[in-house]
């Protein structure tokens, strides 16, 4: 189920991108939010994003599962738009605190602390 939750994920982001006027691929940043370029990311982090691309598969049961946006730090959005996923963390006993968040459009955010925090992911 957490797979083929993934996959409709990104069929329907290919799907949106495939009808957006050119020159319009690239949504809009969010204002006030920091930016961080994939290549910027932690290894585990670039990990966590190319198996979301991909559907999976996903070492937590909670990876994939909806993320409430309780901070209000993420532009709000009907329930249910947000994915979360784990970042895995050496040397941690749990899941860590590093996640990152993906909403149905095509943008996705990386939060080191749990929430605290979040920065766009700029592809």
């Amino acid at each position: 189920m957490k797979t083929s939750r993934a996959l409709r994920f990104w069929w329907i982001l290919s799907a949106a991108l495939l009808w957006l006027p050119p020159g319009q691929a690239e949504p809009v940043m969010q204002p006030g939010l920091p930016v961080i370029a994939v290549a910027e990311l932690p290894a585990e982090a670039r990990d966590t994003l190319q198996a979301i691309r991909q559907g999976g598969p996903f070492p937590y049961e909670r990876d994939g599962a909806a993320f409430g946006n309780h901070e209000r730090i993420l532009p709000q959005q009907q329930r249910g738009y947000y994915h979360e996923y784990t970042v895995e963390t050496p040397g941690a006993r749990n899941r860590g605190a590093r996640r990152i968040v993906c909403g149905e459009s095509v943008e996705c955010y990386y939060s080191a602390d749990h929430y605290q925090t979040f920065k766009r992911i700029r592809e």
